[in-house]
């Protein structure tokens, strides 16, 4: 049984095509191609592509939304969950999430004969930069979007633990009909900021950059991309002398964000004092395929080396 936090509740037996006023916003904005991003366990996933691909193709085929998902095992960072992309107009993706969720909720969330509206939590990935536009000056759209769609909404703070890390996690509580307001809401805001587009491009970056994604097209066929052989994630942890750690992170951790999305790993850095044992070294968690690690770590010394003949 899948955490109350990871699954996804409704009440409402439409059909799947049965038009709704959710259905069907009226800004001239939802002409627009976007996108949106949400998390779904591992099991959840599995349902929501079905046997062949036979669901994604269903619901891809019903709401005209293109959906994406990370591969098994290729996690948000610091969750065990993977990351589930629907693109297209707000119209097609607002069917094509309602689809998916519902079909959640059956499966994971509704005990036989519960007539309840269940309450639950939706968490979407919205880039750093795009959160103000939702939040509002003084929190005026936020607490909007909130009186309107009487969903819970709650942006977390940025995880400063993942270096690279530019977005934040944006929780939706309520029962089906109230999350898909809010998201309609909040999608509504996103498609007007020029910035949420760049998301497009790197649905799944946190991961290598030949992701293991799997791609259906709108006949129902299952397209998959193979990472190379090396694909099994380990965990390699480096010596940094602590004077080079600021050229390695970069100004607002450009350096690396930059190391991270061009090797496909991950990193992590010690707090300030937390050395490699016996030395003044700050430890550098490097995480990923072999071929990732090489990579980030050649990076790394590319960047310390280059600090080193400065100061010489």
């Amino acid at each position: 049984m899948e955490s109350p936090d990871t699954r996804y509740a409704s009440s409402t037996d439409a059909p799947p095509n049965q038009s709704s006023p959710r259905d069907s916003p009226t800004r001239e904005s939802t002409e627009k191609n976007t996108h949106i991003r949400f998390l779904v366990s591992n099991a959840e996933a599995g349902s929501v592509i079905g046997k062949g691909g036979a669901t994604i193709s269903e619901f891809q085929s019903q709401s005209g939304a293109r959906i994406q998902l990370s591969r098994n095992h290729e996690y948000f960072p610091g969750t065990s969950d993977r990351i589930i992309m629907v693109s297209g107009t707000i119209d097609e993706i607002l069917k094509a999430v309602d689809l998916i969720l519902s079909k959640l909720l059956n499966e994971f969330y509704v005990e036989d004969g519960e007539d309840v509206d269940p309450r639950s939590k939706l968490r979407l990935i919205v880039p750093n930069s795009s959160c103000g536009g939702i939040i509002g000056k003084g929190g005026a759209n936020i607490k909007s979007f909130i009186e309107d769609s009487q969903a819970g909404i709650k942006i977390s703070p940025l995880d400063n633990n993942y270096f690279g890390l530019n977005d934040r996690l944006v929780t939706l509580t309520g029962t089906l009909d109230e999350q898909m307001r809010a998201i309609e809401l909040i999608i509504s805001k996103l498609v007007e900021d020029p910035h949420y587009a760049q998301s497009f491009s790197a649905p799944f970056p946190y991961a290598a950059p030949a992701y293991n994604a799997m791609n259906y097209g709108a006949n129902g066929a299952g397209v998959k991309f193979q990472n190379n052989k090396e694909d099994r994630s380990t965990s390699v942890t480096i010596g940094v002398a602590d004077e080079h750690i600021g050229v390695v992170v970069g100004r607002g951790g450009r350096n690396l964000m930059e190391i991270s999305q061009a090797s496909g790993a991950r990193i992590k850095i010690s707090d300030r004092g937390d050395f490699m044992s016996g030395t003044s070294d700050r430890k550098v968690t490097i995480t990923g395929s072999q071929r990732a690690i090489r990579v980030a770590e050649a990076m790394i010394s590319q960047k310390v080396a280059s600090a080193s003949d400065r100061t010489d």
